[in-house]
């Protein structure tokens, strides 16, 4: 019974922590069509915040608003600078900000190197939960994701702001007849994704390890859930990260992590043959 307890406790953990990391991505490609290919380095930006902050002799706590104010700045230029030129061409906005990944692990490797580095753990000890001992840290970080996911569905579904940007989803050209402001009301769509990515590598920093490359490896699983979930909707997203976090840690806890890797690899390309649209389609 421990064994089963601990597996479906890594598989919350796994599911909740996919879902914060791909929301950022869901956002701005689901609504604005744009695959951002420098998605993991907004993470990889967020884990450094903390870093930042930790050799700054600050507390953690610190690293949340030093992210957001970072990933505002930056994704704010990028989209006013380069994304929005790239709306209607998205193989350009797939080139282009995959020119903008290699440059920002460039620039991040040139201040911090290329070595690993880690960050803190901020909530050490366990939390006894279904007869196990999980670490505490884990269990509050799954509490705070799924309160995220809860306020952001219900300001997406009764707010005038989520309404608006259901219309510009739908039909942009009958908002900006509206009188909806489109070109800012993307902007900060763009802005509110990137953002998303860096809170959740702030969040997740205390647990992974911090270097450069890090966010290749949030881009695959980022995309790998969207093929399975579905573009366009929360609901999609939960979806295929429960598909892609469940799948991922079955085969990893009865083979190894490889055969976890090649399971979420198999199952993606099924979809993208089987099934192009995903489980959940666009709303």
């Amino acid at each position: 019974m421990e064994l089963i307890a601990t597996h479906g406790l890594n598989f919350l953990y796994a599911f909740a922590t996919l879902a914060l990391v791909v929301l950022g991505l869901a956002v701005v490609f689901g609504l604005l069509g744009v695959m951002n290919m420098a998605h993991g380095e907004f993470v990889m930006i967020g884990a450094y915040s903390a870093l930042a902050v930790q050799q700054a002799g600050l507390p953690f706590l610190f690293a949340i608003p030093a992210a957001i104010a970072v990933c505002v700045v930056i994704g704010w230029l990028v989209e006013w600078g380069l994304v929005r030129h790239l709306y209607k061409r998205p193989f350009d906005t797939l080139l282009a900000t995959w020119g903008l990944a290699i440059l920002m692990r460039e620039v991040v490797e040139a201040i911090f190197g290329r070595e690993y580095q880690s960050v803190d753990q901020v909530l050490p000890g366990t939390f006894s939960l279904a007869g196990v001992e999980y670490p505490a840290y884990r269990v509050v970080l799954m509490g705070i994701i799924a309160v995220l996911f809860g306020a952001l569905f219900a300001w997406y579904q009764r707010s005038n702001a989520g309404a608006r940007v259901k219309a510009m989803v739908q039909n942009p050209a009958l908002a900006a007849a509206m009188g909806i402001d489109t070109e800012r009301l993307a902007r900060w769509t763009f802005v509110f994704g990137v953002t998303t990515a860096g809170l959740a590598g702030v969040l997740l920093s205390p647990l992974v390890r911090v270097e450069p490359f890090m966010g290749l490896d949030y881009l695959l699983s980022s995309f790998f859930i969207l093929v399975v979930g579905g573009l366009g909707s929360l609901e999609g997203l939960i979806v295929g990260s429960g598909v892609i976090g469940g799948t991922d840690i079955f085969l990893s806890a009865l083979f190894d992590k490889t055969s976890g890797y090649l399971g979420v690899l198999t199952i993606s390309i099924v979809f993208l043959w089987l099934r192009p649209n995903g489980i959940v389609s666009r709303l």
